[in-house]
């Protein structure tokens, strides 16, 4: 079990499903030379810098894509409690796969650590 399970297997039961499908999801878009690890006590995906945290929290998952990925998609994420590099997506809520993925890309691209073809 990696860090990140670890992390996962010490929330909520209730949550942990939901974390496990948001950790899996952004784990399948990192290149191959990204690391995961902890960092601010929450899961960190890192690829030369720090790319996306997330973290269980009693009412959401925090999804932390740095304050440029908050500025980058401002208008597509109204409908959502942000923070300066936060997006707060309620448990009771489906997730917006297609978001997630295109701001996790543009932090990949954004720190020019992208998949190889």
């Amino acid at each position: 079990m990696n860090l990140v399970e670890e992390y996962i297997q010490m929330q909520d039961p209730l949550h942990m499903p939901y974390l496990h499908k948001f950790y899996h999801f952004i784990q399948d878009l990192m290149p191959s030379q990204a690391e995961e690890t902890i960092k601010y006590g929450i899961p960190t995906f890192v690829c030369k810098k720090n790319i996306v945290h997330f973290g269980a929290f009693k009412n959401h998952i925090g999804f932390f894509p740095s304050a440029e990925g908050i500025e980058a998609f401002k208008d597509e994420i109204k409908g959502y409690k942000t923070s300066k590099g936060t997006i707060h997506f309620p448990y009771s809520d489906d997730l917006p796969w297609d978001l997630i993925r295109r701001i996790v890309m543009f932090r990949l691209n954004q720190e020019n650590c992208e998949k190889s073809s």
